[in-house]
């Protein structure tokens, strides 16, 4: 059963079911999976899939995913987890896994995806591992080494010219009137099932504590979202005590959350953080919820300090794509805002890799 969290409606699950509510918001499932024991029991040889209990939908379609490094970063006073690791180079993996499970259960023949990167690599990958036809959708201008990640694995990389809504436009345009079902990362609950199993991951990780703050890059929010929904899982399981503050980084010029929470934006550009420009996220009111609940934030970075991010955590080993780096920018910030104090307890996502840049 699928639900609205904004109106109360509900749709039975299938392959026909709404890709978003009559009212226009996103659909969740209605119920939220929890173990039964509150004494944790997980065994990471099972990857993402070691925390079933908590996730709505079976392993029908794996990689073997899940369970990245979690690393002490001692230069920045943080700990780092490397979610850039996954099979296809990036966290959406997690979605990715969990939509293509969903898939597969509904007997789904055909998908189709939007992305400018990083989603369309994972669904793609992950539709050729289930034997599932998919068309991601692209902006025409979308860096060959990502339209290369797609169409390697046999999905058809569909190009629209136009602005990324005109990309998203296009292909709902085809999941609602052929014969596809529209496997978005932003939009289908699914991904967010999965990306949940970060929170689950880092707090089996630190032995069943979850840090002060974890600090993540915001574009429509799959990860942050996923994070709150895991680490609010995990206390409601009664496996951990509380529910770490979220902070989200965004591009400036690109920061719609950011301008929410503290009004007009400032002047300038981030297009070095390309993974994030989002200008009307798919679930704005529940990250918006999300950042209420856990007493978050959302701040924007430049190019400028990104770039100065990016080769810091090249020097130092942590080879990601410039996306990743506004976290590391964003944590600084933070810290120079006195949002975050030197010696508190921080997580920071590291989310897509180097090597597809």
């Amino acid at each position: 059963m699928l639900e609205c969290r904004s109106c109360g409606r509900t749709y039975e699950s299938g392959p026909d079911e709404p890709w978003r509510c009559e009212c226009g918001h996103a659909l969740d499932f209605a119920e939220q999976p929890l173990p039964d024991s509150d004494e944790p029991d997980v065994d990471p040889r099972e990857g993402l899939w070691a925390f079933d209990e908590f996730l709505p939908i079976g392993a029908e379609v794996t990689l073997g995913e899940g369970w990245t490094p979690l690393a002490d970063a001692p230069e920045w006073n943080a700990q780092f987890k490397l979610d850039y690791v996954f099979p296809s180079g990036s966290y959406k993996d997690r979605g990715a896994a969990l939509t293509l499970s969903r898939a597969a259960e509904l007997g789904v023949e055909r998908i189709v995806e939007d992305s400018s990167g990083n989603a369309g690599a994972a669904i793609a990958q992950y539709a050729a591992r289930a034997g599932i036809d998919a068309d991601i959708y692209v902006p025409a201008d979308a860096k060959q080494s990502k339209l290369d990640a797609i169409e390697a694995v046999g999905a058809t990389a569909v190009r629209i010219e136009g602005s990324r809504q005109d990309v998203t436009d296009a292909c709902i345009r085809e999941a609602v009137g052929g014969d596809a079902w529209y496997a978005s990362h932003a939009w289908n609950p699914a991904f967010y099932a999965g990306t949940s199993a970060f929170a689950l991951e880092l707090a089996a990780q630190r032995d069943w504590t979850v840090p002060d703050a974890v600090v993540l890059p915001l574009g429509h929010g799959t990860l942050f979202l996923g994070a709150y929904r895991g680490f609010s899982a995990l206390e409601a399981a009664g496996w951990t005590e509380s529910v770490p503050r979220l902070l989200g980084v965004q591009a400036t010029g690109v920061a719609p959350i950011v301008e929410e929470l503290h009004g007009p934006a400032e002047a300038g550009t981030n297009d070095v953080a390309d993974g994030i420009q989002i200008r009307e996220p798919a679930r704005k009111g529940q990250i918006l919820d999300a950042i209420d609940a856990t007493d978050g934030d959302a701040i924007a970075c430049d190019a400028e300090a990104t770039e100065e991010a990016l080769d810091a955590l090249h020097e130092r080993g942590f080879y990601v794509e410039p996306t990743s780096a506004v976290g590391i920018a964003g944590l600084e910030a933070y810290r120079e805002r006195g949002v975050l104090d030197t010696d508190d307890d921080v997580v920071v996502a590291l989310t897509g890799s180097g090597l597809k840049q």
